[in-house]
């Protein structure tokens, strides 16, 4: 119950199809997402193979809730090893892709080899079939769901694919969803590229069989009852993520100037883009599958130079591309956030580029010369259009910046380096670890360079790494504080597979999913010395004025105390043997 219990494996090189079966054992050992992610490419994929080759495998994996009755039991995860860090790689999308794979059958699909010709995978009640999609290579993102609801004359065919930038193997570029829901970190829309893997088109009819139906709606009923008292509840549903962006820039939250400013001092005019501002463009709502809160909204900019019509970006975009840049027009940022969705781009590898190149622009490192006449300004946001579109076009000088920070800067020179701000290549999110005051922020320094993905601010510590293998949203968690305590995971996880898990049992299953993705990173290489701050976040050199104003941050001994608490060596990041043993699990 709760699992399908089927896995396709599809090997692209052969053109090849086969269905695992997986037993109760199993799904209770990993529960699905990337704890099945980990342990397939662990298992089946050999060492230090490069993330762009034919021996990479791609994942595309659900979990036990996904497609149930469970609140916020949208989501769907993508894993292979990482073109953008050289280690282990996944991300999260929400939407409805996850749901119907699951009624279509199946909990996971892995991709083996590499295909010679652009193809793409269809996916029909239990039936799958390799088929060819050199008409819809070099479509984009938008384009590529039309034509395959066509193709299949289904408007409930679900669809996650790449765009241009995937297909040209931009390390920043992400898998696509529900024509703006992005798997989107980790560059593994690139992956996918490399295995000329275009497109899944999907569509099921079945039902996801659940131990205690009754049991599950009473759970999701008191869960929404007590999200509902949560203040957060109807600021989430009316703005999204957008609600509180000019604040974050304000408070030393997000990051202003490229990390190199905070507060009002650098960026005075961020109430711009507050979510009263943004609200305006939106002509309607829309909620993930499961979703009792509905984030999410289609927006359209009327007229000018912006002109398009696309989904509302998120608190990261807008800060990716606003704060970050001092840019405070919102028309700009939709449409940025647009081209991004259309491209298949990671918003907040691509504000953080931009950025980058404005400030070497600034100090004369490039030139109107390098970037073929445009003025790379703070706040110039017709020069971050045109330059975005020439990043995501791979063209002119987006040639330079088409694999983020890191390769932009080893590329330029000129101490451009110390404006990359990034770890391990992965571009910073827009929570800053530098804001010690806010304990939200201090998870993200701890887990930023603590994490197997590096520069992420969806991952935490503990039981948060079984919600999401479970395949829920991080805002099951945060929206459910209230007057009384929420039915707990185990208890929607038990509800749907008949289990008798305790939270204990599930921590275990937490440890052992962050463990196993640890190990992965081991065995490619990996040291704790690759997860590190550049200067500029650490604070050498404090920033002078504002919120964060002569901070400097130590993450070391916070990140050896969590090692330590993992049964991990305090100083290499290594598991200790008694506790691959107590995991169930081998050492590399």
């Amino acid at each position: 119950m709760g699992y399908v219990g089927k896995i396709l494996n599809v090997d692209l090189a052969k053109r090849k199809i086969k269905t695992e079966t997986l037993n109760d054992v199993f799904y209770r050992k990993w529960l699905g997402g990337y704890g099945v992610g980990s342990r397939t490419l662990y298992n089946h994929m050999a060492p230090n193979e490069d993330p762009l080759g034919p021996g990479n495998i791609l994942g595309i994996t659900t979990g036990v809730l996904t497609g149930t009755l469970a609140p916020f039991s949208g989501s769907m995860t993508v894993v292979a090893k990482s073109p953008l860090t050289g280690y282990w790689g996944d991300a999260r999308a929400g939407g409805f892709f996850g749901s119907e794979l699951r009624s279509a059958g199946f909990d996971d699909i892995f991709f083996y080899g590499r295909s010679e010709k652009p193809v793409y995978l269809w996916i029909n009640d239990g039936e799958a079939e390799i088929r060819d999609a050199s008409d819809i290579w070099g479509k984009n993102v938008r384009e590529t769901e039309k034509i395959l609801k066509e193709a299949h004359n289904d408007e409930k065919v679900q669809v996650a694919s790449i765009g241009r930038s995937g297909e040209e193997l931009s390390s920043i570029s992400a898998v696509m969803t529900d024509e703006g829901r992005a798997a989107a970190r980790s560059g593994l829309g690139a992956v996918m590229g490399s295995k000329k893997l275009k497109a899944v088109a999907v569509r099921g009819t079945g039902k996801i069989l659940v131990a205690h139906t009754d049991r599950l709606l009473e759970y999701r009923k008191r869960i929404i009852g007590l999200m509902k008292e949560n203040p957060m509840f109807d600021r989430f549903a009316t703005f999204g993520t957008t609600g509180g962006t000019h604040l974050s820039a304000f408070s030393g939250d997000s990051g202003v100037k490229n990390w190199g400013g905070s507060g009002k001092e650098d960026f005075p005019t961020a109430e711009k883009l507050s979510g009263e501002n943004v609200k305006k463009y939106t002509v309607r709502k829309y909620a993930c599958f499961g979703c009792p809160v509905g984030c999410g909204a289609l927006q359209r900019v009327q007229s000018g130079p912006y002109a398009c019509e696309g989904h509302r970006p998120e608190y990261e975009t807008l800060a990716a591309f606003g704060s970050m840049c001092l840019n405070d027009n919102v028309e700009s940022i939709i449409h940025l956030n647009h081209i991004c969705n259309e491209y298949g781009l990671d918003t907040i590898s691509v504000g953080g580029t931009i950025a980058f190149a404005i400030e070497c622009y600034e100090n004369g490192i490039i030139t109107e010369n390098d970037t073929e006449g445009v003025k790379l300004t703070w706040g110039n946001s017709d020069a971050m259009v045109a330059m975005t579109r020439k990043l995501a076009a791979n063209e002119g000088f987006g040639k330079i910046l088409f694999n983020g920070v890191k390769v932009a800067s080893q590329k330029i020179g000129k101490g451009s380096e110390r404006f990359a701000m990034h770890v391990c290549g992965q571009e910073i999110p827009q929570h800053d670890p530098r804001l010690l005051t806010n304990p939200y922020n201090s998870t993200c320094q701890l887990m930023y360079v603590s994490d197997a993905t590096p520069a992420r601010h969806t991952q935490s510590p503990g039981i948060g790494f079984a919600s999401q293998a479970s395949g829920m949203c991080m805002f099951s968690g945060f929206l459910t504080t209230a007057t009384e305590e929420p039915p707990k995971l185990s208890d929607l996880v038990n509800a749907v597979t008949g289990w008798n898990l305790t939270m204990d049992d599930m921590l275990v299953i937490a440890n052992r999913i962050v463990t196993m993705r640890q190990l992965f990173n081991i065995r490619e290489g990996w040291k704790p010395s690759d997860f590190t701050y550049p200067d500029r976040i650490l604070g050498k050199l404090p920033l002078k004025s504002g919120p964060l104003a002569g901070v400097t941050i130590d993450p070391d001994p916070r990140r050896r105390e969590y090692y330590e608490s993992l049964g991990w060596d305090p100083k290499t990041g290594r598991p200790s043997k008694a506790k691959l043993a107590e995991l169930e699990l081998e050492a590399p």
